[in-house]
């Protein structure tokens, strides 16, 4: 929690702007009232642009401006000596850490900005986003103006003002924000070079948390196009690069909030594919340095750990010699990576770099520059070097594994040669002593003399520099001098393979001294742990099998003493889809050879005896999209990642985790993982809930192709539950409709640059999501059929028993001119209003007049249904005949109150074939109202920010949204009756035709592939393309050409 006094001025707008409805605030920290024109007239720092999110304020700059404040005043944090993050870069060009500068005091404070966007919610609407963004671009403008203004104020007052203007703004974006930052560095209007540097904080780049609406995910798709050609080299006549392309300048860092971000996956922050890792990358808050957190969506802007290093972070890019951002692009980067990466690695292709980033790095430069007169790089500062005299006398450790419980000066010395046989070649090292402070560790090729020229001192190489920070908890403070405290947490591993110590003899631990005040004892306790092991003997594995089981009941792993104190552990189903508890028990600690006496180990409970002895397990958690993630006093915790398995983008490996448990080897613990059930539901549909509406658009297209190929092959038209029901039958229905579309996805990704996923996971996830989307039709059929018959029931009775009252009523009502021109085609006066709404109010009212027509044509059709039902069982029941008599009863029925849709098809013959086809007509249009509704309900949240934006003016819809539901208003207007199946016979090719039944299953296919890749809004292009091609055969049908015919639907009784 950050405390603050904040204080927001308003930035005049130009004449060209003064009537627009955003605004622009400077942030100013303190409690003193000020003068704002005179606060304004000292504006000198450096411009920093906040943009909120979606429904946010510009208020919500506060915690990050004012501890930046903060941090401008109390100077750069004091240096930490664990590993720093890796500076190599993919093409194998390293960015050398002695440019970076270390300063000892900030030369220019952050002066922030925030735009004030009326909290409209532009993650609803693409077409906020782009205003958004054409305001953000003047905004820019604005802000670099304004400080020219406040110099010439300055030195018409006599001032002398020295150095140059700033010529770019630093960008800091909130959740979509965070996009319409970028999408403002590709705006054609910016002035060039006035975005340099863009930090997003939660922000969905490659595509909307939910993808509903199509001018959204189109405005996406264009600007992440954009970016992708501003990076692009380009190549000169001569066939030469060129690197002078258009975002060569521009850096972008996208920091997530991790597994604890419900709104915005990891996945979707992710940059790759649209930044190059040369100008940018994605970290989880969770693998930061001094952070270690994951959090919530809207507490990454007020998580006191994060808004702290992001200040401070934003702080070292300003160049103390020009007083702005460091121009160099390679150089700007090292500074965002030094000062936000841990030691801890993002990602990991073997067991030897589990804990580190670039393990030989380090150690081949020292060894390449020893001897030389080029300075190395060391951890450890000048001041702090140890002499020899210092240490009280060596120790020699026998064993594999070395304990320290207290800083007692000492050195010891471990003989890789010897602790390190029968494949023991790797050593870790846990503790909670600082680096160069509290423990140093060194490599010595031998212990004497040796016949190199070189002294000894050049030939041994200190390796403290690759000790990894880790979070951790307080360690237990002694109570009394002497007494015996819980071992404390370890706050840091340290890991060297065989490749790291090949080539030297001995590993020395040095410990410092322990401090003392007054003779009191140190503060806090001490430890460190360290061991060769065989990383072969800590691999256990969980099982797809096991870990389903575990919903029921727990499978536990026993861990016996003297293991290896890095036990890494596979989930065979990734814990980002399948979060499991785990829980560690310590089950013994060597109580007999504890030291401590038989009486005293006897009284002493065994968990808190264990406690003095064993440090609390940490466990470690890597994903290759969120990084790391750290569960320090790993006792019982649910582990989970922010992984996205079993996607068509999916990477393989993708779909297991591996987690490494770092664990006392004098301890004996009984581990077990269990999955609770609401929490993978829950992750599932978090991370799947783009693929189960696309699919759910599939599952009615192949249902209303059952339908139509029912009509072809003059059967009964099925109700919309029999269609999706007899869809799910196996083996033909099913494979055809749920196994061919993921064979098609399988051959793209085979000839696309795209990753190739996992076969059986993604077939798995895919299958389940279809059957999940078949659920919810299912249950939206239902729901809706319920209602329509229940509505009908009521109308049919109150019909029938007061038909003239209401008779008489609805002929005054449709005696009105209007009602008449509307009654007679209802459909023509439907289209145009619903087209017109579409056009120039909003998509969602013409597919609401839509569904409504679909609502009353079931509706009428159902009541005729159940009309002609009762009173046929009335015939029947009185002993009436079926002959002309009941034709001419159902006539005068449809006089008196009842009347028939226009889209009813034929007069019947009989009682009995009059009431099927209502039914069957309810089942089609049925059929259409589910489509339609799902249509509609893609636009609500976009016609939601509609209406909150009524009050501040009316803007035309989006073209593209509009023509694409003019294309859906086509096919419910031309495909509303069952007989308005049309067969295309191809030229040619006698005997082979076009059936409506082959459109609907191919825009099933299309909707189909549109939620693999998690773009549900591209099912609109399928819809709007099926309502063209039935428009256009209407056309033609009505011009009577050759090569079309359409057959007659008649019943077999």
């Amino acid at each position: 929690m950050t405390y603050m006094y904040p204080t927001y001025i308003p930035i005049s707008a130009t004449e060209s702007l003064s009537s627009s409805k955003y605004g622009l605030y400077l942030y100013h920290e303190g409690w003193k009232k000020i003068d704002f024109n005179e606060h304004l007239k000292q504006l000198s720092g450096v411009p920093i642009l906040f943009i909120p999110g979606n429904g946010g304020s510009y208020k919500q700059v506060r915690s990050l401006a004012a501890e930046s404040d903060r941090a401008y005043q109390g100077g750069p944090p004091e240096r930490m000596l664990y590993q720093e993050a890796s500076l190599m870069f993919e093409e194998g060009v390293e960015m050398d850490e002695t440019d970076i500068p270390i300063i000892s005091q900030y030369t220019r404070r952050l002066d922030w900005f925030a735009v004030d966007l009326e909290g409209e919610h532009s993650a609803m609407d693409g077409q906020i986003l782009e205003e958004h963004t054409e305001y953000v671009v003047y905004a820019i403008h604005r802000i670099l103006d304004q400080y020219k203004e406040s110099r010439n104020a300055r030195v018409k007052e006599g001032a002398v003002e020295s150095g140059s203007l700033p010529n770019s703004v630093i960008l800091v974006g909130h959740s979509m924000g965070g996009f319409v930052a970028r999408a403002a560095v590709v705006h054609p209007n910016l002035r060039k070079s006035a975005i340099e540097t863009v930090l997003t904080l939660s922000t969905p780049h490659q595509s909307p948390p939910v993808a509903l609406q199509p001018s959204l995910g189109h405005y996406y798709e264009y600007i992440n196009k954009e970016w992708r050609k501003g990076y692009e080299v380009q190549t000169s006549r001569t066939g030469a690069h060129s690197s002078s392309h258009q975002l060569s300048r521009v850096i972008v860092v996208s920091i997530s909030g991790g597994g604890n971000d419900y709104q915005v996956r990891s996945k979707l922050e992710s940059v790759d594919g649209i930044v190059p890792s040369t100008h940018g990358f994605m970290i989880s808050s969770m693998g930061m340095k001094n952070v270690w957190l994951s959090m919530e969506h809207q507490v990454i802007l007020w998580c006191n750990q994060l808004v702290v290093q992001v200040s401070h972070t934003l702080l070292s890019l300003i160049d103390p010699e020009t007083g702005h951002p460091i121009s160099g692009t390679r150089k700007r980067l090292a500074v965002l990576t030094k000062m936000l990466h841990s030691g801890m690695p993002g990602s990991f292709s073997r067991q030897s770099d589990l804990l580190q980033q670039s393990p030989h790095l380090r150690l081949q430069k020292q060894r390449r520059f020893a001897g030389s007169q080029k300075k190395t790089i060391t951890a450890c500062p000048s001041q702090l070097h140890w002499s020899d005299e210092g240490l009280e006398r060596d120790l020699y450790i026998k064993t594999p594994t070395v304990t320290i419980l207290a800083m007692d000066g000492r050195r010891r010395w471990l003989d890789i040669k010897e602790l390190g046989s029968n494949g023991r070649n790797n050593f870790v090292l846990v503790t909670n002593l600082l680096p160069c402070y509290g423990v140093r560790l060194h490599l010595w090729p031998e212990k004497g003399t040796s016949a190199s020229d070189l002294p000894l001192s050049k030939r041994v190489i200190e390796v403290t520099s690759k000790i990894a920070q880790i979070s951790s908890g307080p360690a237990p403070r002694q109570i009394e001098p002497g007494s015996q405290t819980e071992q404390p947490p370890p706050s840091a591993v340290f890991w060297l393979d065989a490749k790291d110590m090949h080539g030297f003899r001995f590993l020395t631990i040095s410990v410092a001294p322990s401090p003392t005040v007054s003779g009191r004892p140190p503060p806090a306790a001490s430890m460190a742990v360290g061991q060769f092991f065989n990383p072969e003997e800590g691999r256990k594995e969980f099982s797809p099998q096991s870990l389903l089981l575990s919903m029921y009941s727990q499978k536990d792993i026993f861990i016996k003493e003297d293991h290896p104190i890095a036990m890494n552990i596979t989930f065979s189903i990734s814990l980002g889809l399948l979060p499991a508890t785990v829980s560690l028990q310590t089950t013994g600690c060597g109580i007999k050879k504890s030291g401590l006496p038989v009486e005293e180990a006897g009284d002493m409970d065994n968990g808190r005896l264990c406690k003095l002895r064993c440090f609390p397990p940490v466990a470690l958690a890597w994903d290759a999209t969120s990084g790391v993630h750290i569960y320090p006093n790993l006792y019982s915790h649910t582990i989970e990642v922010d992984s996205s398995p079993a996607l068509w983008s999916s990477a393989q490996g993708s779909e297991q985790t591996n987690v490494l448990l770092l664990v006392d080897p004098h301890c004996s613990y009984k581990t077990s993982a269990a999955v609770s059930l609401t929490a993978a539901g829950r992750r599932f549909i978090l991370l799947y809930a783009s693929q189960i509406i696309g699919f759910s658009f599939a599952v009615v297209f192949f249902a209303l192709m059952r339908q139509a190929n029912a009509w072809e092959l003059d059967l009964p038209v099925p109700s919309l539950l029999s269609a999706v029901e007899s869809n799910l039958r196996m083996p033909l229905p099913f494979l055809l409709l749920a196994i061919s579309p993921l064979l098609i996805a399988l051959f793209y990704s085979c000839l696309s640059p795209k990753p190739f996923p996992s076969v059986t996971s993604f077939f798995v996830v895919s299958i389940i999501c279809y059957l999940i989307g078949n659920g919810t039709i299912i249950i939206l059929t239902l729901t809706t059929q319920i209602i329509s018959h229940v509505v009908a029931r009521v109308h049919v009775f109150f019909k029938t028993r007061w038909r003239w009252w209401i008779l008489d009523l609805s002929t005054s009502f449709f005696s009105f001119k209007v009602m008449r021109v509307i009654n007679a085609n209802p459909s023509l006066a439907m289209s145009l209003l619903a087209i017109a709404l579409v056009c120039f109010v909003h998509p969602a009212l013409g597919l609401l007049i839509l569904l409504l027509s679909h609502v009353l044509c079931c509706h009428n059709a159902l009541c005729s249904f159940f009309t002609a039902s009762s009173k046929a069982r009335s015939e029947d029941l009185f002993g009436f005949g079926n002959g002309v008599k009941s034709s001419k009863s159902n006539n005068d029925e449809n006089e008196e109150g009842l009347p028939v849709d226009e889209n009813s098809s034929g007069t019947p013959d009989s009682a009995r074939s009059y009431g099927e086809t209502q039914l069957e007509i309810f089942h089609h249009r049925h059929g259409l109202l589910i489509l339609h509704l799902l249509s509609l309900l893609m636009f609500l949240p976009s016609f939601v920010a509609w209406l909150e934006r009524l009050s501040m003016g009316h803007n035309f819809p989006w073209l593209l949204d509009s023509v694409l539901c003019m294309g859906v208003i086509l096919h419910g207007i031309c495909d509303s009756k069952p007989e308005f199946n049309v067969f295309f016979q191809i030229p040619g090719m006698r005997g082979y035709e076009i059936r409506q039944g082959l459109v609907y299953l191919l825009a099933g296919y299309c909707c189909y592939l549109s939620g693999l890749d998690l773009a549900p809004y591209k099912a609109f292009y399928a819809m709007a393309a099926v309502g063209i091609v039935s428009f256009v055969f209407r056309i033609i049908e009505r011009r009577n050409q050759p090569y079309y015919s359409s057959r007659k639907h008649s019943h077999r009784h």
